[in-house]
């Protein structure tokens, strides 16, 4: 165990317009994953493209928004799916896993979505989560549906560059955000329903060993996303409690950050231009929040 962190505060970079908030709408993911709560948005994904745009997917009505760096927002696309995933591929394509399509890809400047895998085999997905890319152009992908401790048959897939689609993990209870370390020597998977994170070491052959967890959290719903720094820093969005922890590449505590929107902390994503600001995306309300982190050397 470790002593409580020093924390941080997150501020409001900026709020989702009330012309996008929906009101009247019904859609099939708030009645099954909301249980039909109120809910006028549920953003995720943030992922930035080469200018400096924060992107973020809505999930339940199948958007895309592009926000300026003055926190302007833009309507990218809006389809029939639950984009809850997104990241640029280093040519500038954006890949989109969606809860109910499986893997899409989108065109930012038409706003036109395709299939890329929409299911692994015979069977569909139990509904795609999150991705990550690796420097050659793998890419890492979660299946989590409604998976949990109660049935812990989430997957973790690697779609090579090449197309050659790999299971490397089948019994994950709720595996959600995905991170690869520096060295991409090490993925960490979101284990959200055990409330926990996983180290997952990459051999050379492409092959998994010894997986483990790397932090046990407590409270809140669980992690969510994921996201990493140069210095191998592991930022994690807790959902549920309102927090980003920030923990060493030793899994040590560096800090808490506190949303000062809700509790619905769901991603997160490096950016500014030394990459030293964390954008997180406040789900429950419409949110996107800033954390300003200190300098690597100044880090406890």
């Amino acid at each position: 165990m470790f002593l409580a962190p020093p924390e941080v505060k997150a501020e409001v970079f900026a709020r989702l317009p009330e012309s996008f908030r929906v009101r009247a709408r019904r859609s099939r993911w708030v009645e099954q994953v909301r249980q039909g709560e109120p809910t006028d948005s549920f953003l995720e994904g943030p992922s930035f493209d080469r200018e400096g745009n924060l992107y973020v997917v809505d999930i339940p009505y199948g958007r895309v928004f592009r926000v300026s760096p003055r926190g302007e927002w833009s309507l990218v696309a809006e389809y029939d799916g639950e984009p809850n995933g997104l990241k640029f591929h280093r040519d500038g394509r954006i890949f989109i896993t969606d809860y109910r399509n499986g893997l899409m890809l989108l065109d930012p400047a038409s706003g036109r979505d395709t299939p890329v895998l929409e299911r692994p085999g015979i069977e569909p997905f139990k509904g795609l989560n999150d991705l990550v890319f690796a420097a050659n152009g793998d890419l890492y992908f979660t299946d989590q549906g409604a998976t949990g401790v109660h049935d812990p048959t989430g997957r973790l897939f690697r779609l090579r560059a090449g197309g050659q689609l790999e299971t490397l993990l089948d019994n994950v209870p709720s595996p959600n955000g995905v991170v690869l370390n520096p060295e991409e020597t090490i993925l960490y998977l979101a284990v959200t329903r055990a409330n926990c994170v996983w180290r997952v070491p990459l051999l050379r052959d492409g092959n998994l060993t010894r997986v483990g967890v790397f932090v046990q959290l407590s409270g809140g719903v669980g992690p969510d996303g994921l996201a990493m720094d140069e210095e191998g820093n592991l930022a994690v969005a807790h959902i549920g409690l309102g927090t980003v922890w920030l923990f060493s590449r030793l899994g040590e505590p560096l800090y808490r950050i506190r949303s000062a929107a809700g509790l619905g902390t769901s991603n997160l994503a490096y950016g500014g231009a030394d990459r030293r600001t964390l954008y997180i995306t406040d789900s429950l309300t419409g949110s996107i929040l800033t954390a300003r982190l200190p300098a690597p050397g100044r880090l406890m």
